[in-house]
């Protein structure tokens, strides 16, 4: 069977931890902050885990 190709730009926007979970980034945090409160611009700085919805999207790009 041929191997599925890893998706170029997942790899560089998703990380799998150690027990199996896939981190990201939160979005909304890169430009137009003027008009964002601190605490939600605060909130978006840490990272979060994938939805369950989106994890077989991910898995299937990661090639995992």
């Amino acid at each position: 069977m041929p191997k599925i190709k890893t998706n170029s730009g997942a790899k560089k926007r998703f990380k799998v931890t150690g027990t199996g979970k896939i981190k990201r980034k939160h979005a909304f945090h890169s430009h137009i902050l003027t008009k964002k409160t601190t605490k939600q611009k605060r909130n978006l700085v840490h990272a979060t885990l994938v939805s369950p919805a989106d994890m077989g999207r991910v898995t299937l790009m990661l090639g995992l």
